[in-house]
């Protein structure tokens, strides 16, 4: 089941919004070196998690996986985009998604899919 996007924007905290700042601020270096999406990948359950290294890609679609530029390298933008990753994610069953920079639109979107667990009861009398 997928939540409906909302397209209100919403206050961000003081850490996340200066992070978001410092990420776009480097959006002309990173369209200079052919970049046209960032990534950073997270998962997590059981209370513990992590976060992949930042990826950069060169496509003009989502289909980024396979356009992966090796040449570059923006680390320093690591703990920027980790700011940004939702809290809690790694709580009870987890979860995982990515934080995505469209250095073109230079918007940054960040999907997040929680993992849950379910069961069904049945019963009856011998």
């Amino acid at each position: 089941m997928e939540n409906e996007r909302s397209n209100m924007q919403h206050a961000l905290p003081p850490e996340q919004a200066a992070a978001k700042v410092a990420i776009l601020v480097e959006c002309e270096r990173l369209a200079e070196a052919g970049i046209t999406f960032v990534v950073v990948h997270f998962d997590g359950s059981g209370d513990e998690g992590v976060n992949e290294d930042i990826k950069c890609y060169a496509t003009e679609d989502y289909a980024y996986e396979e356009s992966e530029v090796q040449e570059v390298n923006f680390s320093h933008l690591q703990e920027h985009f980790e700011e940004l990753v939702p809290y809690g994610y790694e709580d009870g069953c987890g979860g995982f998604g990515d934080v995505i920079l469209n250095v073109k639109t230079r918007k940054i979107r960040v999907e997040r899919n929680d993992r849950f667990e379910d069961y069904t009861t049945s019963s009856h009398e011998v």
